[in-house]
């Protein structure tokens, strides 16, 4: 049972069905198959997010630019969609992925080439980013008559009685965890985190993998911004405002140390998902957003001490039982 409790996700999980189960008792019906597969699809882009932000984290660093790349990602391709709508989705996809990566690129490339923190450099970039939405556009919008059925449909569409959307987040959990587990990319990503002297030592590229995460991030941002605006069906300035922070906070939720190279794909997505289903549940048991704003404050907080206690403990017994070597040794000596 302690084991149980000491892991994470599994405890994450528990608290996770406990909400939805307490939540259903103030409104019958949250839990049913239909509901869940709703927050599911709801939580989707959060998901998309959180996992690129992920990636950057476990180098220690940050990217606050998510949402306005996606803000401006999903004006580029809804107005390009609007002016030609000949233009197949793939293309656009393509579009806005590209976008999105190059955006994310120069974040890496101010961090790793300049040498600026990361934190200054997106917190800069945020504003231009959404700066650029607000040119590119004139302040206007992009709404649903002016986008093509194709356009705004295909996310939607279900399959197996669950929406595209919700199945490309499914492909992109898979893929993260592959990218992070099985590849040189994200050990590289762990150890440069982790201890990034150790890792340079190892010969690790520190700057260099920093740069791929920002890309990576930026690139999933960009495929958040398509289907953002497909599934709202408008595109303006603001569309995701607050999305880069929370995007932070299921990772922190998650048990993704904020000072890098510790967490896991499954704690990202569940951090994400404990976050959708406060948001839907909410509203819904007559909870008022500013309330909302509160207690989802009150988490995040809970949730970084709670990782600052775990990481300090497990440091006092690395220290503790290195002391317990040492002493042996001078002992036999």
């Amino acid at each position: 049972m302690q084991r149980l409790l000491k892991n994470r996700e599994i405890l994450l999980a528990g608290i996770i069905i406990l909400m939805i189960i307490g939540f259903s008792m103030r409104a019958p019906g949250f839990e049913k198959p239909a509901n869940l597969v709703n927050i599911f699809n709801d939580t989707s882009i959060l998901i998309i997010l959180a996992l690129g932000q992920m990636g950057v984290i476990l180098t220690k660093s940050i990217d606050l630019s998510v949402a306005a790349n996606l803000a401006f990602t999903g004006m580029a391709v809804a107005m390009t969609n609007a002016a030609f709508p000949g233009v197949p989705l793939p293309l656009l996809i393509a579009m806005a992925v590209g976008i999105g990566a190059c955006l994310g690129g120069i974040n890496g490339f101010l961090v790793w080439a300049l040498r600026i923190p990361p934190i200054v450099v997106t917190l800069g970039t945020l504003t231009i980013y959404r700066g650029m939405a607000f040119v590119l556009s004139g302040g206007g919008w992009v709404n649903a008559h002016q986008m093509s059925p194709s356009f705004l449909n295909i996310p939607r569409l279900p399959i197996l009685g669950v929406p595209v959307l919700s199945w490309i987040a499914v492909f992109i959990i898979a893929g993260a965890w592959l990218v992070l587990t099985r590849t040189s990319f994200g050990r590289s990503a762990y150890a440069s985190g982790g201890n990034p002297n150790a890792a340079i030592y190892a010969g690790i590229d520190v700057g260099r993998t920093r740069f791929l995460a920002f890309v990576l991030s930026g690139a999933l941002a960009g495929l958040a911004g398509y289907l953002w605006v497909s599934r709202y069906a408008v595109a303006y300035v603001d569309i995701a405002a607050g999305f880069e922070l929370d995007s932070v906070a299921a990772n922190v939720i998650g048990g993704i140390s904020i000072a890098g190279g510790i967490g896991s794909v499954a704690g990202a997505v569940l951090g994400a998902l404990f976050l959708g289903v406060i948001k839907n549940a909410l509203p819904v048991i007559g909870i008022s957003p500013f309330a909302q704003m509160a207690i989802s404050g009150i988490v995040i907080v809970l949730a970084v001490v709670f990782n600052a206690r775990a990481e300090a403990k497990k440091g006092r017994i690395i220290l503790r039982d290195q002391a317990a070597q040492d002493t042996a040794k001078e002992a036999a000596a």
